[in-house]
């Protein structure tokens, strides 16, 4: 492979801004453009060590002073010779040390390439290598964790006993056909339930990390819903922690979804504001209405919020109804501060299967703050932190869960193939079907494409 070399802080200003290079002779190109000031090559330098000195730009001029280390292969991150430069974080600065290096002989490293030579070279596999760059986009310490341990190999050591067991019975089925004369024992049919009971089981206990996976990476998609004035927008703001939305007290404010990340609890949200429901002849406030009903409808959670310094009207139970139809739905009454502690604060449901009772009701103010910490409570148990597995052993994305959910069903019809009483080679059909989904998902049989695609969403550096 050719060297290859990019900048891997970004491009804005930072204190400390840092370089990557790596392929075989990168300390030799790396001889070029750095001269340490103990007076010994970087080539020469002890592995794993910072050494202080001089970086040169292209033309051997002094650009400027920082440090250098060097990570021979395999022991490195790309499992191939790698060094890095720690210098100053002015852009000014790294671009032409990094033009140094094309110089020299190197070539401006693609989207991911780094990472993808650690998965080539077998430092990483697949799984790891998207815990990378989970890790890099995770916006809570909870995904952070479950990044991190599933980088450390949390989700490779719950599926390799998994792939150990199918490879297994595809090999003694082999050894006995291709080896006739030896004496090897047959396979025997209850060692193979045994097995693909046991395969059946792990997938689908894996499989239902899924939905926790998926918070933990992506937040929970949340509309916020109510009448004009309900109080939608001062609870995204409180929540937000600052002025993301208008509030006025005129009704039909807001007239088209406003959408923010926030933390709630342990949960992020991917919070939408929506337009107050309502029947208006204003035509842009009713496309704003019409895209707050479509907002409820592909939302994970409803917030419905109550105005609740006023009595309930038969105008809010269409939109109450909307979101009782959401099996995850929190019913807010807002505006707690001028409310007063009696008020009755209830309505009749509809008992019938196609509604669903809210999984909370919380009384709160958005101008106190009061009734915040018992909201951060409702959605907290509606999407719990421990979702049964150890961290890292979460299926976090679509790839992830298709390749589990086509290794489970060949396992299914491996099962029912030995039921059935058909030939050792139909079952082995199905077993190696799982075996490469299996693979898929790890890594050792993906298809270039699916490698490319993964890798294509890492920052250049990485």
């Amino acid at each position: 492979m050719d060297i290859i070399a990019a900048i891997s802080t970004g491009n804005s200003v930072c204190a400390i801004g840092i370089v990557r290079v790596s392929g075989a002779g990168c300390f030799a190109l790396c001889d070029k453009v750095f001269r340490p000031l103990n007076g010994k090559p970087l080539s020469a330098q002890a592995p794993r060590t910072m050494i202080y000195g001089d970086m040169l730009d292209a033309e051997g001029r002094l650009l400027d002073r920082g440090l250098a280390v060097r990570f021979p292969g395999p022991h490195s991150y790309t499992g191939e010779d790698s060094a890095e430069f720690h210098c100053h974080g002015s852009p000014v600065v790294l671009r032409e040390l990094l033009s140094a290096l094309f110089a020299a002989g190197a070539r401006q490293a693609k989207a991911g390439e780094f990472t993808q030579r650690a998965f080539l070279n077998g430092q990483l596999d697949l799984t790891q290598a998207e815990a990378v760059i989970d890790l890099i986009d995770a916006e809570t310490a909870a995904a952070a964790r479950n990044a991190a341990a599933q980088l450390d190999g949390g989700l490779r050591r719950v599926l390799e006993p998994i792939q150990d067991a199918l490879l297994d019975i595809s090999s003694r089925f082999y050894a006995v056909v291709d080896y006739p004369d030896e004496d090897i024992e047959d396979i025997q049919p209850e060692d193979i339930t045994r097995a693909l009971t046991s395969a059946d089981a792990d997938l689908t206990r894996l499989l239902a990390t899924c939905r926790r996976g998926k918070v933990l990476k992506s937040g929970v998609r949340t509309a916020i819903a109510g009448r004009p004035n309900a109080g939608k927008s001062s609870l995204l703001n409180a929540l937000a922690g600052y002025d993301r939305a208008i509030v006025t007290d005129i009704p039909g404010t807001t007239r088209d979804t406003v959408e923010e990340s926030v933390l709630c609890g342990d949960t992020l949200l991917r919070l939408i504001d929506t337009a107050g429901i309502r029947d208006t002849e204003d035509t842009v406030e009713q496309l704003g209405v019409e895209r707050s009903r479509a907002a409820m409808e592909s939302a994970e959670l409803v917030l419905a919020v109550v105005d609740g310094s006023v009595p309930v009207t038969e105008a809010d139970m269409p939109f109450l109804l909307s979101a009782a139809k959401k099996p995850r739905w929190i019913l807010i009454w807002s505006k707690s501060d001028i409310t007063p502690a009696d008020a009755f604060l209830d309505f009749p449901m509809p008992l019938s299967a196609e509604y669903h009772a809210p999984a909370a009701v919380v009384r709160l103010s958005s101008v106190t703050g009061a009734g915040l910490d018992a909201l951060e409570q409702a959605v907290s148990a509606l999407f719990p932190a421990e979702g049964g597995m150890d961290a890292g052993t979460l299926l976090t994305d679509r790839r992830q869960e298709e390749a589990a959910l086509r290794a489970r069903d060949a396992v299914h019809r491996a099962a029912q193939a030995l039921d059935a009483g058909l030939t050792p080679d139909a079952i082995l059909t199905d077993v190696e079907d799982a075996l490469d989904a299996l693979g898929e998902l790890t890594g050792r049989s993906a298809k270039e494409e699916i490698v490319s695609r993964i890798f294509s969403r890492f920052c250049v550096g990485k």
